[in-house]
Formats: structure tokens, sequence, C-alpha cells
């Protein structure tokens, strides 16, 4: 089968959760015998329109880099034809590019699948170019429930949307060595929704007891955070480990003892899922924009907490339970369950394609005149 992936950005551009998984879930189809073709901005050097990495065949939309051009949107239909997809799957991160996508489809006769990874912002979501992008595709794809009942508030109907998370190899989590850098692990880009204090704060309320903790990852807040941990006089129990590949995160994961996730937004946490695999006990702090709770609430291991009272004490708790270095209940995480689930909402899009033909027309002449819109728009 061959899927086209619809993206400015790739994470060759620039890592965001949305990016990573494009290009997971390409790189996983190409190794399962499938025809991975990701329609981006350039971001390779010469002149030629194509660029293959990892199996997967990149093809030039436009030259500039993502954001710097109107005319994505635009010259997308012609890279799509030029890709001839059996399956379209676009990213929900901008509307327009849905609706190119979606006029692309009508003519190429190849369903569209949007894979919505991140909530629109509250400006956005009462625009008609965003409801449009929910309810036009054959199909839209969401890593969590949180994500899904967000596209659902923009119109489309719940038999229309499915549930897809990340997923994880739970066989390098298998081969994984255990390395004891600290008891508890915290690991995530850390930005304005970071929120890596309530963490700090609860661990400052346990200074009598003895632990150490790591904290992973970088980004625009580390220094706020390290000057937070001499102000709480933690500095000697909490270490700053910065940006590190997977293979080291799952060795950290194995020789710690607890998870703490706190961030405030969060579509789908992929190293929470790799730490309870690992057998950590995982720590959730609830946050109306985080998916995380979804992850804990059927599990015996991990706790959800709604306070900063509750999380102190979770720490607590978790850090009492036994230890373990494999979790067997996150299997249906692994790449293969988590690909084969994509292949069916592939079939699934192509039967409501030919199920609803009339309706796949309308829609079709809404996208035209969306495009149209947008090139009056530009020129």
């Amino acid at each position: 089968m061959r899927v086209a992936f619809v993206s400015e950005a790739v994470a060759q551009h620039h890592e965001t959760g949305a990016t990573r998984r494009i290009r997971r879930t390409a790189e996983a189809l190409a190794r399962r015998g499938h025809d991975p073709v990701v329609c981006c901005a350039k971001w390779w050097d010469g002149d030629h329109a194509t660029f293959e990495q990892d199996d997967v065949v990149y093809r030039a939309v436009t030259d500039e880099p993502p954001g710097e051009s109107r005319r994505f949107a635009l010259s997308l239909p012609a890279a799509l034809r030029a890709a001839d997809p059996d399956v379209i799957q676009a990213t929900g991160a901008v509307a327009s590019h849905v609706l190119a996508a979606k006029l692309a489809s009508v003519v190429l006769r190849a369903p569209l699948v949007v894979d919505w990874y991140d909530s629109p912002g509250p400006n956005d979501s009462n625009e008609p170019q965003w409801r449009l992008a929910a309810t036009l595709p054959d199909l839209v794809l969401a890593p969590s429930e949180t994500i899904r009942t967000r596209v659902r508030e923009l119109g489309a109907e719940a038999d229309a949307v499915r549930v897809v998370p990340n997923f994880i190899d739970t066989d390098a989590i298998q081969e994984a060595e255990p390395r004891e850098v600290a008891d508890v692990v915290y690991s995530r880009r850390l930005d304005d929704d970071a929120n890596l204090e309530s963490l700090l704060l609860a661990l400052a309320e346990l200074r009598d007891r003895e632990w150490s903790a790591v904290v992973i990852g970088d980004g625009p807040e580390r220094h706020t955070y390290e000057r937070q941990v001499k102000d709480l006089r933690i500095e000697d129990r909490v270490s700053f480990a910065g940006e590190q590949p997977v293979e080291n995160r799952l060795a950290a994961f194995k020789g710690a003892h607890v998870y703490a996730q706190t961030a405030r937004k969060e579509s789908f946490p992929t190293d929470l899922l790799r730490a309870l695999a690992c057998g950590c006990a995982g720590v959730v702090e609830y946050h109306v924009d985080s998916s995380a709770h979804e992850l804990v609430e059927q599990e015996d291991r991990a706790f959800r907490t709604t306070s900063e009272q509750e999380l102190t004490d979770a720490l607590v708790t978790a850090a009492e339970m036994e230890r373990m270095d494999r979790n067997e209940n996150f299997g249906e995480y692994d790449e293969r369950a988590v690909i084969e689930t994509y292949l069916n909402s592939y079939d699934e899009a192509r039967e409501r394609m030919s199920w609803v033909e009339p309706a796949m027309l309308v829609g079709g002449a809404i996208a035209v005149v969306a495009v149209v819109a947008l090139l009056v728009v530009v020129l």
C-alpha cells in the first residue's frame, strides 16, 4: 500500500510530538513492506524533488522552510498527484493543508485520513476552516481520548474518529540493561507546559527521606528549573541530563523506581508509556489538556493526583512498591499492534469513502471552494 503523508514540517526540520509520530509511523510502515511518501517542505540539499531516508520517500511540496510560505496548500494537490497514493494521511496541524488534501483526495479517488495530534488553539477552534478540517476527512485519527474529544467538539461525527496511540518498541525494552541513574525520573521537553515545578516542590517536601531524581530533556525553561532546584536546596539530589537518545532513556527508566508526569499539556506521553512498560511505578498529575491519566486509569502500579498533597503522598507510596524491570500490561502498544491499527483504519477509510459517495462529492466541492479562496488570499 502506498500511503502519502502530508505535513509541511517534519522531524528533519524540528522535532515535536506530531513530527516524531509522522516519521515513526512512516518508517514502521516501510519496515512492513509498504510504500510511504511524505509530502513536506524541502529539508535536504540539492535540486532534486525527492529524497529517500530510512526507506521513506520525501517529496518536496515547497522549497521554503515551514511557515515561511503560504504556497504549501496551493502546491499540495500536484505533489499528491505525483505521489499517486492509495491513501492520504494528513496531519491536522494546519487546516488549509487538510482542505487542500481533501481536494486531492477527491481527484485521485484516494481516501483522506487526518492524524490530529494536537488540539487547535482556543482562538482557532471556532474558525470555519477548522470545522471543515474536522468534518471533511473520511476518517480522523487521534492519539488519545483527550484529543478525540477536542476533534468531536469541532463537529466530527463520533464514528468517524478513532484513537490510535503512539507505539513503543517492546523488544528494545526487553533488551535494555538497567542503569541506576536516579530513583525518580522526569522526561520531557522543558517548555512552558512542562510544569516540572510541581514535582520539584513535592520532592522538596520529602527532603527528610532518601531519594534522588533526574530530569531528562532540554528546552527554554531549563535554566528556570535549575534555579528553582537551587532555591529549594535540593540541587545535590536532582540532576539535569539534557536530551538523551531513546536507548539511554530506557536504561534510566529500567533502573529507576518511579516515573513522574506533571506536564500541563500532553497529546500522548510516550516516555511515560515507555517507563511504565519498563516497570516504573507511575505518578501522574491530572491536567485537562493532558492525556497522561489515560495510561494509568487501569494500572495498579500508577497513581493519578489532583493536588500538591496527593502528588507528594503518591511519590511516597510509589517508592514503597516492589521494583520491576518490565510490565507486561502494555504489550498492546507495541509497534506491530499499533501499525496494524493504522492499516485497519486505512481499510475502513476506503470503505467509508465508497459507501458515502454522494456525501464525498459534496465534501469535495466544499474543499474546492476552500482552495479557491486560498488562491484569492495568496494572490
